[in-house]
C-alpha cells in the first residue's frame, strides 16, 4: 500500500486530495496547523493519520518528521499556501509579503528538505508542490498581485533547483497549477471544484518520473512556461 503525505489537509484541495488518495486505498498521512479546525479531515474514513505540523515553524516541521523517522513516504505533497492581502501597488504591506514568503517559499522547500529520506525509502519516490500559473512571468500579461505572484514564481525556482538536486537519488519533482478552483482562496467564480482539480494533480503526480522531473505542469497535464 503507498503512502501520501498531504500539507494544508484540513480544508480545500489538501481535504480533496486526502478524500480521493483514501479512496483509492492509499495510506494518508494529513497534516494541518490546528487539529481542532479539521473536522471534515477527521471524519474521513480508511487508513489515515492526522497530524499538527505548522509548516511556517521548522521546529514543528522537524518534530513530525522525527514522528514519522523509518516511514516510508511515496508521495509528499507540498499544498499549504496562503494567498494574502493588500495585494495592490500603493497598499502593499512588507509583513503580510514576507508572511506570505515564509509560507509559500520557505515552507515547502523546508518540508521537503525534512522529508528527503523517507521520501528516498519509499517505491515511488516523488514530491509534488501546488504552485500557481500566476507564478508564471512568461504568462503575466495584466500586473498586479504582487504578493502571491512573486511567492510562486519564487517557490517555482526553489522546486527547479531541488528537482536536479535530488536526480542522483532517484526521487522526481513537480509543480502543478490546479486551476482557478471554487475554494474558500479560489472564491466563488473559480471554474473548476476540487474534485476535478484533484484528479487531475494526482494524474500528474501518477505520470511523474526521472524524464519529466522539474516541470511546471497545468492539472489537465499540459505543460506552462515559466
Amino acid at each position: 500500500m503507498p503512502t501520501v503525505l498531504i500539507t494544508g489537509s484540513n480544508r480545500g484541495l489538501g481535504l480533496e486530495y486526502a478524500r480521493q488518495y483514501l479512496a483509492d486505498g492509499w495510506r494518508v498521512i494529513a497534516t494541518c496547523r490546528n487539529l481542532d479546525d479539521a473536522p471534515d479531515l477527521a471524519s474521513l474514513t480508511g487508513d489515515l493519520t492526522v497530524l499538527a505540523m505548522a509548516v511556517d515553524d521548522d521546529r514543528s516541521i522537524l518534530a513530525t518528521a522525527e514522528k514519522l523517522d523509518g516511514t516510508a513516504i511515496d508521495v509528499l505533497i507540498c499544498n499549504a499556501g496562503v494567498m494574502g492581502e493588500r495585494q495592490g501597488l500603493g497598499s502593499l504591506d512588507s509583513a503580510v509579503w514576507q508572511q506570505v514568503l515564509r509560507v509559500n517559499i520557505i515552507a515547502p522547500l523546508m518540508v521537503c528538505q525534512a522529508f528527503i529520506e523517507h521520501v528516498a525509502r519509499s517505491e515511488q519516490k516523488k514530491m509534488a508542490t501546488v504552485s500557481s500559473k500566476m507564478g508564471s512571468i512568461a504568462e503575466n500579461a495584466s500586473g498586479g498581485q504582487y504578493i502571491y505572484r512573486s511567492s510562486k514564481a519564487g517557490v517555482n525556482a526553489a522546486m527547479v533547483s531541488l528537482a536536479l538536486d535530488l536526480t542522483p537519488r532517484g526521487i522526481a519533482v513537480a509543480v502543478m497549477h490546479p486551476g482557478w478552483v471554487r475554494t474558500d482562496m479560489g472564491g466563488p467564480n473559480g471554474l473548476i471544484d476540487p474534485p476535478e482539480s484533484i484528479r487531475g494533480m494526482r494524474s500528474v503526480i501518477a505520470s511523474l518520473n526521472m524524464d519529466n522531473t522539474g516541470r511546471f505542469w497545468n492539472y489537465d497535464g499540459s505543460d506552462i512556461p515559466w
